[in-house]
């Protein structure tokens, strides 16, 4: 870990374990331009990479052709309307109506450590653990600073980077477009990966080349969405699971995001994120500043598998906060697909008994407690008990419930409001509307305009009372509708455009508070399922439910492109009922539980009512988790199989740091008739040790047990024909 400043070459180097990252300032006007990311390099004599020496030559050197050298020049951070026409990463617009910005390095600072970003997540890390470097930037005619950040970490192989805007001039100046990041590099014949999807199938894993124009995903939703996600890669053709070049950009932020690569003339890319421009305005004071939220970028040799191991260690070491951040969590169950909104408390305790005796750790109330909520209809921001649901009260089944040895957990949808309560009756200038036009319902329900402090503080006050007057140690944080209709009542005309921005900051705001006063809460994240899975919540959650599709053969898919970024642990991921309540698939109750293995374990169906087969196996299921789940929270993930690209079976592996042990997860999705057995090579093992199978008994057609960890990387084990469809198995390897 070291960053360093040649002053001969006027070059910056940051050095991660196996990464290089340079960035080099060049001619009178100070341009800060970058000149290479990749393999850790011995030296930084590299300035030539940024073609200053060939035509058009530097605007010193060939002023005539000053915007050609804009068009061309591989810039760090990019300004706006000056001659560079590709996308830009910083636009304005003074009160003359001017938008031309363009920056020149100032000075730098390099210091220990890593200082937090205000109002923001972002990741973390002691003194010892990372190195920052700040590039001060500014543009001498509008006043104006622009601050980029680096830090690099002992650990991790990441660089975050954010950036900070101050307006130094003597009046108010507009910013409307503020991105994070920016790359410029030679497109070198580079495929696209990016995740899309929809409603309970989030997060599917989409390649494409990059081809000359703009490829993009973004989100104007006012989340980070079901649709896109903010997160892009691009890596050379043969890039594979384990082997070659592949580049990532992920984004810590909750919000309206746009993650682009350009393709231009030259045959060179520039790749870009940041918050959304679209509907973004925000008016910047004199000596206020404007800081961007952070971005994450990964450069791996060894292909998508590394990319991955590095975004996981990085969030699970510099991101993730609290109590359980490398803590097992309690194996719940909840109540949404057992009863919907048909329960009392009676119902709620023969669930919670009957699970208890079967080892589950928590029950979790989902939505339907409050208000008169009887359907979802109603009651959003009355966050008060519905006492003719729960007779004797919230504390009384909180502590029913404690008495039997279970945990108590429960849903709220704080952000949301319904039409039919009684927080709207008495303040309906507290929904986002636009004055005059009829809202826009979604699920029947508002969105409360949290960027006012006293909606924020009566919501916090009502959501706090209710956690203070129970032992509840878990919160289902749920946001179920995206937004629109942008409009608010407590803004001036002149900063509706700050609206979108402001409302994720206040919901940081309100997540940030609820840990400091219950800093011994699980609190997961939901939006809708997996509208909001993203790294910005992560920083006050250390899980999210990953998809309302609980189906295990959909959850294969889902899981694979989650776990493509996000560590395993963070994965919320249940066993539900069959036929599955999404998609009506019947699986069985032992795939459904190994598959739920690789997240967070839990269950989402009444016990009391499934057959009793299954309910037999729960037991076997929760010491499974107990078994495993270390291994599954800590280890190095690996993808073997995607069973969205074969369409027959699926297969990925956890390996422990120190090698000593690894579990592999094999799910045969569709049996073939007459087909030998299936070859599979497990990688990520240490190849001079002996691994045996330890849980042998489960793979009776296996009768060879032992093998040398490089006879299983690069020879593989043939995985017998499972009889049957969706049937699942584990592979425990210990090493002797």
């Amino acid at each position: 870990m070291k960053i360093s400043y040649n002053e001969d070459s006027r070059v910056f180097k940051l050095d991660t374990e196996r990464t290089s990252y340079c960035i080099g300032i060049v001619d009178d006007d100070n341009f800060v331009g970058h000149i290479y990311y990749g393999r850790k390099l011995t030296e930084d004599n590299l300035a030539y990479l940024m073609r200053t020496m060939e035509a058009p030559f530097v605007p010193s050197q060939n002023n005539r052709d000053r915007t050609s050298f804009l068009d061309t020049f591989p810039m760090e951070y990019t300004g706006n309307g000056l001659g560079d026409y590709r996308e830009g990463t910083l636009e304005v617009r003074t009160a003359d109506g001017h938008t031309g910005v363009a920056l020149s390095y100032v000075s730098h600072r390099i210091y220990d450590g890593k200082e937090e970003l205000e109002g923001l997540p972002a990741t973390f890390g002691q003194d010892t653990e990372c190195r920052t470097l700040e590039l001060v930037c500014e543009d001498k005619i509008l006043k104006l600073q622009v601050i980029l950040s680096y830090s690099i970490f002992a650990d991790s192989d990441a660089i975050a980077r954010s950036v900070k805007i101050v307006n130094h001039a003597d009046e108010a100046i507009y910013l409307t477009k503020v991105l994070s990041a920016c790359i410029d590099m030679d497109n070198d014949d580079y495929e696209m990966i990016t995740l899309h999807g929809s409603w309970a199938r989030e997060r599917a894993i989409q390649t494409r080349p990059v081809m000359r124009g703009k490829q993009s995903v973004s989100s104007i939703r006012g989340e980070s969405s079901h649709q896109e996600h903010p997160f892009m890669a691009w890596k050379k053709r043969t890039t594979t699971e384990e082997t070659g070049d592949i580049y990532a950009m992920n984004f810590v932020y909750s919000g309206n995001f746009l993650a682009q690569i350009e393709g231009d003339q030259f045959g060179s890319m520039r790749a870009t994120m940041g918050i959304n421009p679209y509907g973004f305005c925000w008016k910047l004071e004199p000596e206020a500043s404007f800081q961007a939220p952070e971005v994450i970028c990964v450069y791996s040799a060894d292909g998508i598998g590394g990319m991955t191991r590095c975004f996981h260690d990085l969030y699970r070491n510099h991101l993730i906060r609290g109590e359980y951040k490398n803590k097992k969590r309690p194996i719940l169950i909840n109540n949404w697909e057992a009863t919907y909104f048909d329960f009392n408390t009676e119902k709620l305790l023969s669930i919670a008994k009957q699970a208890s005796e079967l080892g589950i750790e928590m029950l979790v109330m989902d939505d339907g407690w409050f208000g008169h909520r009887n359907d979802d209809n109603s009651s959003l921001g009355d966050w008060q008990v519905n006492e003719s649901k729960l007779n004797g009260g919230l504390k009384y089944l909180v502590d029913e419930v404690n008495k039997l040895g279970m945990k108590f957990g429960i849903w709220f949808e704080p952000e949301m409001i319904s039409p039919d309560s009684d927080l709207y009756r008495a303040h309906p200038d507290w929904a986002i509307a636009i004055p005059g036009r009829t809202g826009s319902l979604a699920r029947n329900q508002y969105v409360l305009d949290l960027t006012r402090k006293e909606v924020r503080d009566y919501v916090y006050e009502m959501v706090a009372t209710v956690l203070r007057n129970a032992n509840i140690e878990y919160v289902k944080w749920d946001m179920n509708r995206q937004l629109s209709d942008l409009g608010s009542y407590g803004l001036p005309a002149d900063r509706q455009g700050e609206l979108y921005h402001r409302q994720v900051l206040a919901v940081y705001e309100l997540q940030d508070r609820m840990t400091k006063e219950f800093p011994h809460l699980l609190l997961e994240n939901c939006s809708g399922g997996g509208a909001r899975f993203d790294a910005g919540m992560l920083y006050y959650s250390p899980q999210i439910w990953c998809s309302d599709d609980a189906d295990a053969v959909e959850r294969l898919s889902i899981q694979a492109g989650t776990a493509m970024i996000y560590p395993l642990s963070t994965m919320g991921a249940h066993v539900s009922d069959c036929p599955n309540h999404t998609v009506g698939r019947i699986t069985p109750f032992e795939t459904r539980g190994y598959v739920a293995l690789a997240g967070t374990f839990g269950y989402e169906l009444d016990v009391t009512k499934i057959p009793e087969a299954d309910r037999n196996m729960i037991p076997q299921q929760v010491a499974m988790y107990h078994k495993y789940n270390d291994l599954v929270r800590e280890g190095d993930y690996y993808r073997i199989a995607h069973y969205a690209d074969n369409h027959f079976y699926d297969c990925y592996e956890v390996v422990a740091k120190d090698k000593s042990e690894a579990l592999v997860t094999y799910v045969q999705v569709l049996n073939r008739p007459n087909f030998h057995s299936r070859r599979i090579h497990i990688p990520g093992l240490d190849s001079e040790k002996t691994y045996v199978i330890a849980n042998a008994q489960d793979w009776p057609e296996i009768k060879q047990t032992e093998y040398k960890g490089d006879t299983l990387r690069y020879a593989g084990i043939n995985i017998p024909p499972l009889w049957g469809d969706f049937k699942g198995r584990l592979m425990h390897l210990t090493a002797k």
